[in-house]
């Protein structure tokens, strides 16, 4: 399971050749998008990011360990699931990958949703 060795390696998975996908980690510009960061604890952080995502419609943690979030979203409609995977690196980084599980383009959903949490947990 991808979601357990990103877990347990400290690693998030690369993006798929398709744009429906962003990663902090991604060295292909289709795919960046610059990682949260954060002063103060790492678990001041975490807290305030889990308010920032609780107060998201349709959202789901699945996995909730030390230095990684894993985070379902579904969409209104068609009730697709798109994973987000937060990876707390310290002093102050918060690495992420939002990616939808099926489909080949999103129309930019996850790149929106990862740029609408950054400005709420900003100004939380």
């Amino acid at each position: 399971d991808r979601l357990v060795t990103g877990v347990q390696t400290c690693a998030l998975p690369i993006c798929p050749d398709k744009p429906n996908c962003v990663s902090t980690r991604s060295p292909i510009s289709l795919h960046a998008i610059a990682p949260l960061t954060y002063k103060g604890s790492q678990q001041e952080a975490k807290v305030k990011l889990l308010e920032v995502i609780k107060l998201m419609p349709r959202t789901h943690v699945v996995t909730n360990k030390d230095h990684f979030l894993h985070i379902e979203f579904t969409s209104k409609i068609f009730r697709f699931i798109d994973d987000v995977e937060f990876y707390f690196e310290d002093p102050g980084t918060i690495h992420f990958r939002s990616a939808s599980r099926v489909g080949h383009s999103d129309m930019g959903v996850n790149g929106e949703r990862m740029e609408e949490i950054r400005r709420n947990f900003r100004s939380g």
